[in-house]
C-alpha cells in the first residue's frame, strides 16, 4: 500500500508538494524574484501550470500580505492571514470558491500549507525564533526559473501563430488579386471562381481565432492554389504586359523630376533630409486595409531590382506573402528594430513596406542608419506622401547604367 504523507492538521500532502519540498538546493534561484513580475508571468503560463485566473486573482490576494516586493533572501516566505482576511481582499470572494481555489494552487505545487496543531494561522516567537503557520511562498519562488522559461515558451508559441496568421492574410490577399488579374489575362477559366470563394472563405475563417494546426492548413491550400494560378498566368501574354508594366513605370519614373533626386538621397542620408515623391493613394482604415490593392509595379520588377535579397534569403519569391517573408528574415540583420518595421507596415502596407526593405538592403552601405531611414518613410507614407516605385525604378536605371 501506498504512504501518503499527511501534514500535522491531518491534511494530505500532494506529491506536487514533496518534489517542491524535495527540490536540491542547486534548483533554488540565486536571487530574489520581484512578486509582481512573477505572478505577471505565472498568469502567461498558467495553461501549463493548470490553474486558472480566478486561482491567480487568491495567488495574488496572498501576495498582498507577503510585505516584500521581492521572494527570497533570507525572509521567511510564510503569510499567515484568516480565512475572512484574504475574502475582504478579495472583493468579499465566498469563503468556500476562496477555499476551493486554494486548494488548486496547492495542488498545483505553487503553495504550501504550514498548518498549526490547532489548524489555525498565526506567528509565534520564542526568544530569537519565529514561526509562522499559514500559507508557504517558497513554492512559488523555487519555480520561479521554471514560470519564467514556460512563460517565454508561451510567448515564442504566440508569435509564431500572429507570424503564420499574417502570412495566411497576405497569401489570401495574393490569391485575390491573382483572380482578378488571370479574368483579365485569360477570362473565362473556372479557375478564378475558384479562387475567389477560396479567397473568401479564408477571410471569413481569419475572423476567429485559428490554431497554428488550422492557419498551417490554410497556408498549404493557399499555397497550392497561388503556384497553379501563378503557372497559369506567367504565360507569354502575361510576359509581354509585365514588359509594358515595366515600360510604364519606368516612364513616370523619368518623368518625375522629384523622383530622380530620391536615390540619391539614400547615399548617407540617415533618417533626415528625404525628398518628396510623388504622392500615393491615402492611407485606408483599418477595416480597409484588408481589401486594399498591392503595389502597382509588379513583383517581377522588385525582384530584378533588388538581386542582394536572395543571397540573404534562399526561399522562392514569386509572390507577395514570398517577399513579406524575407523582408521578416532580413530585417534584424539590417539592424531595423521591430518597433519600426511594425510601424511601416501599418502605414506602407506589408507589401510595400517589403519592397522598401529590399531596397534598402541593396544600397545597405550606403545608408547610415536603416531603421532611421525607415521611419523617415514611415512618416511620408503616413502623410500620403511616400510610393515605393521610384525607388525601385531608381535601382534598376542605377543597374541598367553600370
Amino acid at each position: 500500500m501506498e504512504y501518503t504523507p499527511i501534514s500535522p492538521f491531518m491534511r494530505p500532502i500532494s506529491h506536487a508538494h514533496l518534489r517542491v519540498i524535495e527540490r536540491p538546493e542547486a534548483s533554488v534561484p540565486a536571487r530574489p524574484v520581484n512578486k509582481w513580475e512573477l505572478l505577471r508571468e505565472l498568469s502567461k503560463a498558467q495553461a501549463v501550470f493548470r490553474v486558472s485566473e480566478r486561482d491567480l486573482t487568491v495567488l495574488q490576494g496572498l501576495l498582498s500580505f507577503f510585505p516584500d516586493d521581492a521572494l527570497g533572501g533570507n525572509a521567511e516566505m510564510v503569510v499567515f492571514p484568516s480565512n475572512k482576511a484574504i475574502c475582504e481582499r478579495l472583493n468579499g470572494m465566498p469563503c468556500s470558491t476562496m477555499r476551493r481555489h486554494l486548494a488548486r494552487l496547492v495542488e498545483a505545487g505553487l503553495l504550501q500549507r504550514r498548518d498549526s496543531p490547532n489548524g489555525k494561522r498565526y506567528v509565534r516567537k520564542h526568544g530569537e525564533d519565529r514561526v509562522a503557520f499559514g500559507f508557504d511562498l517558497s513554492p512559488l519562488y523555487c519555480q520561479s526559473e521554471e514560470i519564467a522559461r514556460a512563460a517565454e515558451a508561451v510567448r515564442e508559441a504566440e508569435e509564431r501563430v500572429r507570424r503564420l496568421r499574417e502570412v495566411v492574410s497576405l497569401m489570401r490577399r495574393d490569391l485575390a488579386a491573382l483572380a482578378e488579374f488571370g479574368d483579365e489575362v485569360q477570362p473565362g477559366l473556372g479557375l478564378w471562381d475558384q479562387l475567389r470563394d477560396k479567397a473568401a472563405l479564408i477571410a471569413r475563417a481569419l475572423r476567429r481565432k485559428l490554431s497554428i494546426e488550422d492557419l498551417a492548413a490554410y497556408r498549404a491550400d493557399l499555397e497550392a492554389l497561388l503556384d497553379q494560378a501563378r503557372n497559369i498566368i506567367d504565360g507569354p501574354e502575361t510576359e509581354e504586359m509585365n514588359t509594358d508594366d515595366a515600360q510604364s513605370e519606368r516612364h513616370h519614373h523619368n518623368s518625375n523630376k522629384e523622383s530622380i533626386d530620391f536615390e540619391p538621397a539614400l547615399e548617407k542620408s540617415g533618417a533626415a533630409g528625404v525628398p518628396d515623391v510623388d504622392t500615393n493613394e491615402p492611407m485606408a482604415d483599418a477595416d480597409e486595409q484588408d481589401t486594399r490593392h498591392l503595389p502597382k509595379i509588379p513583383l517581377h520588377l522588385v525582384i530584378a531590382a533588388c538581386p542582394s535579397l536572395k543571397t540573404f534569403y534562399q526561399g522562392e519569391i514569386r509572390h507577395w506573402h514570398q517577399l513579406f517573408d524575407a523582408a521578416c528574415h532580413v530585417r534584424p540583420a539590417m539592424g531595423i528594430s521591430a518597433s519600426a518595421w511594425e510601424e511601416a507596415q501599418r502605414f506602407m502596407g506589408p507589401e510595400q513596406a517589403s519592397i522598401v526593405v529590399a531596397a534598402m538592403l541593396e544600397r545597405f552601405a550606403d545608408i547610415r542608419s536603416p531603421g532611421g531611414y525607415l521611419r523617415a518613410l514611415t512618416t511620408k507614407a503616413a502623410a500620403g506622401e511616400f510610393s515605393c516605385g521610384p525607388m525601385v525604378m531608381a535601382l534598376i536605371g542605377r543597374r541598367n547604367a553600370a
